[in-house]
């Protein structure tokens, strides 16, 4: 999967391509896509609360969301009421799916009151190592209907969601703002 910036942050494009025998081919796209209300952070310059989604490659490392399945390849987890991800910096689970109750004093609830999580993928971004303050719980996920953009995640209409979770397969990575990768 592909996010480019739009115009203006932060409106951004999605697509997936497939490596085939005549070379890649785009197999689906997003032009509704919003990334962080501050647009795209330089490579290495993500932080806690910046508002900017961070731009680098990522694993696509699973699937979650508010049913007990979803139609996908992905390994899929239901989120639940206990369900947090740690974004304290100062916590050892700094970055990590956790369950409740948990001593962190900053926690992500994964089963939300709005739909933004009914569909989400997990990307392996700080992860390997953790680097506490360098930005947590970076996620694609369900556009906000109300428009503007998201805390650091990338997020798209629903039915997009959904198109793009039964398409993605195990081994799938994540390019996030490729210009800014090329040297």
């Amino acid at each position: 999967m592909v996010a480019e910036p739009g115009a203006l942050p932060p409106e951004a494009h999605a697509s997936l391509w497939a490596d085939g025998p005549s070379g890649w081919t785009r197999i689906w796209s997003c032009e509704e896509a919003v990334a962080g209300r501050g647009g795209f952070a330089a490579p290495g310059e993500k932080r806690e609360g910046d508002g900017r989604s961070p731009s680098g490659i990522f694993g696509i490392s699973l699937a979650f969301g508010y049913a007990a399945s979803a139609e996908t390849a992905l390994p899929y987890r239901a989120c639940t009421a206990a369900d947090l991800w740690v974004d304290d910096p100062a916590s050892p689970d700094y970055n990590r799916w956790v369950t409740a109750p948990h001593p962190a004093r900053s926690a992500e609830r994964m089963r939300r009151d709005d739909a933004l999580y009914e569909f989400g993928l997990g990307l392996d971004y700080n992860c390997d190592p953790v680097v506490p303050g360098a930005g947590s719980a970076i996620f694609v996920h369900v556009r906000d209907d109300r428009g503007g953009g998201t805390a650091g995640c990338l997020a798209l209409p629903r039915a997009e969601m959904v198109a793009l979770l039964r398409l993605l397969r195990p081994g799938a990575v994540a390019v996030f703002n490729p210009r800014a990768l090329r040297t």
